[in-house]
């Protein structure tokens, strides 16, 4: 406010407030309370002289403050920090001296996200009622190979392990060849294979989904370390007697069928040899496993017509070598295959089944408001027949069929 405004407007107040005291010392010495109309007049005039001074005086405030507007910062600023700003400039300072009875301020509105204006959650917010998670592997191999149940620790079988062929075609009157043969009492002991994880109580009670998850995703996980066992084990316990170790070696010594014979040999030739190698020993395969990445690689072999192999590989969804079907498994090396007639070379003998149980007693569980959850099995797996079994690296079969 311009400085002789506000001087001028002080001096008809004092002015106003003088002949108020006056009047009513007037009062006081009329009982009758009246007041000289020439007294009221002069009142009433100057109050009129206040209201017009003011207005003029808050008209000029307005146009300016109109004025700066169209210079101001449009930096967006929050309710909350335009309410503080305007405080510290003094918006109610004339109500605290007791100069007002009420004050009036503006806060230019700013721009409100959630971010500036929301604190904690405000909006609305959907839970989805499961819990999302990278899928399991789609086939495990014990969905490929017997399963059998078992009561005992132990399992033990009788095994041919050697037999002389002394039969043959003989004249009449002659001494019949003799054979024999040895069995081996073989056996392998049920393992153990789990994991346990803790959680709180308040965990299962206010996380309706938890369960449910549990009960399907750590499952799958054992699963995969099942998977690897049955594949990879190196027989020493707690692990399992694998495929990979028991099976047959890919033959690559100079007396094998395509022993330094094809050209440009590839992997989808290694597996023929393989399948071949089974025949030899007079069994019929039903399982290819590989890697994905494998699969995939043998899918871009081309002729040299520069056509796709896939086409002898692919009918349908289900991949195929000679009638053979394809298994995917992550658990098999990159870069290795194991061709098999599994119905006969293998069982895996169940002593207790994949379970998931919840429990508080365990330690300080009950004490400490934890649920324990163990999920585990314990099974054993016989290999029974390792000829029913071909194994090997590309690489190396690759080397030793390609011609010189």
């Amino acid at each position: 406010m311009n400085e002789e405004v506000k001087k001028h407007l002080d001096k008809i107040g004092d002015i106003v407030d003088a002949k108020i005291e006056k009047a009513f010392g007037q009062s006081q010495d009329n009982a009758r309370g009246e007041i000289e109309s020439s007294l009221k007049s002069e009142i009433s005039n100057l109050t009129n002289e206040f209201v017009a001074k003011n207005k003029e005086a808050n008209d000029r405030i307005d146009a300016i403050e109109m004025a700066n507007k169209k210079f101001a910062s449009n930096q967006p600023t929050t309710f909350k920090g335009a309410l503080d700003k305007a405080i510290n400039e003094g918006a109610i300072d004339s109500i605290i001296k007791g100069n007002a009875n009420a004050s009036r301020f503006e806060i230019k509105a700013g721009d409100m996200t959630m971010a500036n204006s929301y604190t904690g959650v405000v909006a609305q917010e959907t839970v989805l009622p499961t819990i999302k998670f990278d899928p399991s592997r789609a086939t495990h191999i014990r969905q490929l190979i017997p399963n059998g149940s078992t009561d005992s620790q132990t399992i033990r079988y009788p095994k041919e392990s050697a037999y002389d062929d002394g039969g043959a075609a003989t004249s009449q009157g002659s001494t019949l060849g003799q054979s024999d043969f040895d069995i081996t009492a073989t056996s392998v002991n049920v393992e153990k294979i789990g994991t346990f994880m803790r959680i709180t109580e308040e965990m299962l009670a206010d996380t309706p989904q938890l369960s449910s998850y549990l009960s399907a995703r750590v499952p799958g996980k054992i699963l995969s370390i099942e998977d690897n066992e049955i594949l990879n084990g190196d027989g020493s316990s707690p692990n399992l007697d694998g495929l990979f170790t028991d099976g047959a070696a890919f033959d690559t010594s100079s007396g094998a069928a395509f022993y330094q014979s094809v050209e440009s040999a590839n992997e989808y030739d290694v597996l023929v040899a393989a399948l071949n190698q089974l025949s030899l020993a007079n069994y019929q395969g039903d399982s290819i496993i590989l890697n994905p990445t494998d699969l995939h690689k043998i899918t871009l072999l081309k002729s040299t017509a520069n056509e796709y192999l896939k086409q002898q590989i692919f009918s349908g969804l289900q991949p195929t070598i000679m009638g053979i079907p394809i298994v995917v498994n992550t658990a098999v090396t990159s870069g290795k295959f194991l061709v098999g007639n599994l119905a006969q070379a293998t069982q895996l003998w169940i002593r207790e089944n994949l379970a998931v149980e919840f429990s508080r007693d365990d330690s300080t569980n009950f004490r400490d408001g934890f649920v324990t959850v163990r999920v585990q099995e314990r099974v054993a797996l016989t290999n029974y027949l390792p000829n029913a079994i071909v194994q090997g690296t590309f690489s190396t079969a690759k080397t030793s069929m390609e011609t010189p």
